[in-house]
């Protein structure tokens, strides 16, 4: 039997730590899955990195890795990839969201030859209204601005060794996976699962991290909104020429517009879409500060 790699990215987890590891592990010897547990401990300030600590003591299979500081999920889920050892590797959450059942038929069609088995939801489980239309909207700006259907799309997937490797051969900084799972190709299918309710803890995802991880994958997978800041331009172009043809047709007519109100919303309008521009362009300026640096994606400071 191939060894299972599986990544589990945590972030103040303490409390399902040890579920999480006590039912992945039942469930894979259970199946006669050789594994290796990989906990990725992404900063925690609660006791996460001391729960890995003791899962270790009980179960040789399981592996820690501490980050210095707090580097975000992607990254976790990058310096988990890289410390997998198993023919294949897995991707999913701490708070057993994911359900653990999916994953040994993901390992399943792995044995069949697939090498990209991704999870998408088919259903959300319990989420407050608000959250909900925020999530909906996130992945329907993200689906338009990269041209990728995110509407169904997780973390949960199941990766050959080979598209591992491809993955950890791309040198960009800011890392999306879920869309970088999907552009690098291979023989690819989908599984579906229905999201399970949280035992213990709290998502960590707000409305704000929410827009803030948009707008930072939006800006690492896609030119859209450069090519908007273009297409606002020749917007207001042609109607400065439509209002410029209108007033000079007036003025000769004898009929010149007066006052100030045409020439100020002019202002307002070019000024706001000026700005804009300018905002848009220079937040893909600090994307490309950030890559220049080559700085690395996280720190480790301690595994076990």
């Amino acid at each position: 039997m191939s060894l299972l790699s599986v990544v589990i990215p945590s972030y103040n987890e303490e409390e399902m730590l040890p579920r999480a590891a006590q039912v992945l592990s039942e469930l894979l010897k259970k199946e006669n899955i050789p594994y290796e547990l990989i906990f990725v401990d992404d900063g925690s300030k609660d006791a996460s990195w001391q729960k890995i600590l003791d899962a270790n003591r009980e179960d040789a299979n399981v592996h820690g890795i501490h980050f210095s500081r707090n580097f975000g999920k992607e990254a976790a889920i990058f310096a988990g990839l890289a410390a997998a050892k198993g023919d294949c590797a897995a991707v999913m959450d701490c708070d057993l969201q994911h359900p653990p059942a999916t994953l040994t038929k993901m390992y399943r069609l792995w044995e069949q030859g697939y090498e990209v088995i991704e999870g998408v939801k088919r259903s959300r489980g319990r989420e407050s209204g608000s959250h909900r239309a925020a999530t909906g909207l996130f992945y329907r700006i993200m689906s338009k601005a990269i041209g990728i259907d995110m509407s169904r799309a997780s973390d949960f997937k199941l990766l050959d060794r080979r598209a591992v490797d491809s993955l950890l051969d791309m040198p960009e900084h800011s890392a999306f996976f879920r869309a970088m799972s999907f552009w690098i190709g291979f023989k690819q299918i989908q599984v579906e699962y229905d999201v399970m309710e949280r035992e213990a803890g709290e998502s960590k995802w707000s409305t704000r991290s929410l827009i803030r991880y948009a707008f930072n994958n939006i800006a690492g997978y896609s030119t859209l909104p450069l090519q908007l800041v273009t297409g606002a331009g020749v917007v207001v172009f042609l109607l400065a020429v439509i209002l410029g043809i209108q007033t000079l047709a007036r003025y000769f007519s004898g009929h010149a517009v007066e006052g100030f109100t045409t020439v100020i919303l002019l202002i307002l309008m070019i000024g706001s879409i000026i700005m804009i521009s300018l905002g848009i362009t220079g937040y893909y300026i600090a994307r490309i500060y950030e890559e220049v640096k080559r700085r690395p994606r996280y720190i480790i400071s301690r595994t076990v």
